[in-house]
C-alpha cells in the first residue's frame, strides 16, 4: 500500500514547499540574514514597505488619536443636561480607547526605528481630525462623529497604502479602524435618537 503524497516527503522538502505554492528561504539563508543589520531589531531585509513613509503616517495617526483623546476628555468634563450622564460615560470610554490606540501606534513607531512625535506645539497641525469643542451636548456628539468619520477614512487609506508590505502595522491599523467604526456607529445612534430634534 502506498503512502499518500503528503506523507512520502519530509515536512520541509523543497518539493513539498513547491507543491504548496510557496517560495521559502532555506534555513541557512534565514539564519545568515538574521545576523545582518541586527541593530534594526524587528525590521529585516524582507520588510516590504517604505519605512519612513509608514513612520510618518503612523505619527499623523498618533497626532489624530491624541487630539481625539483631548477632545473626548473635554466633552466628558463639560457635558451637562438631562442626557449628560449616559453620554459622559461614552466620552470617557472613548477617550480611554483612543489613548490605547495612541499607545499602540507609538509602540509600532518605535519598533520601526522611529520616534513618536508628541510635540504639543504641532499636534493639531499634524492631526487629521480637528479639535472642535462643541457648543452643547448634541453638538459635542456631532463633532465626535465627524472626527470618527475622518479617522475611519484616514485609517482605510493607510491600510490600503500599506497592503501586505507590512502586515503587523496593517493588523494594528485594522483593529483600530474596527473600533473607530464602532464609535461612529454609537454616535450616529445617539444623534438619531436625540430628544428635541
Amino acid at each position: 500500500m502506498s503512502k499518500p503524497a503528503n506523507e512520502s516527503q519530509p515536512a520541509s522538502s523543497p518539493a513539498l514547499e513547491k507543491a504548496r505554492g510557496g517560495v521559502f528561504t532555506d534555513k541557512a539563508t534565514l539564519r545568515a540574514n538574521a545576523r545582518k543589520n541586527i541593530e534594526d531589531g524587528a525590521i529585516t531585509s524582507t520588510y516590504g514597505a517604505d519605512k519612513e513613509v509608514v513612520i510618518r503616517l503612523l505619527n499623523e495617526a498618533l497626532a489624530t488619536e491624541w487630539v481625539c483623546v483631548l477632545r473626548y476628555y473635554r466633552h466628558y468634563f463639560m457635558a451637562s443636561g438631562m442626557l449628560a450622564d449616559s453620554v459622559k460615560a461614552e466620552f470617557l470610554e472613548h477617550a480611554q480607547q483612543e489613548q490605547a490606540h495612541a499607545n499602540q501606534l507609538a509602540e509600532r513607531i518605535v519598533q520601526l526605528g522611529g520616534e513618536p512625535d508628541l510635540n504639543p506645539d504641532t499636534l493639531t497641525a499634524r492631526a487629521h481630525a480637528e479639535y472642535k469643542e462643541g457648543q452643547d451636548l448634541r453638538d459635542m456628539v456631532k463633532e465626535d462623529l465627524v472626527a470618527e468619520r475622518i479617522a475611519i477614512d484616514s485609517y482605510r487609506e493607510m491600510i490600503s497604502y500599506i497592503g501586505n508590505r507590512d502586515t503587523t502595522t496593517k493588523r494594528i491599523l485594522e483593529s483600530i479602524l474596527a473600533q473607530e467604526e464602532e464609535h461612529a456607529d454609537e454616535f450616529s445612534d445617539m444623534l438619531d435618537g436625540w430628544i428635541g430634534d
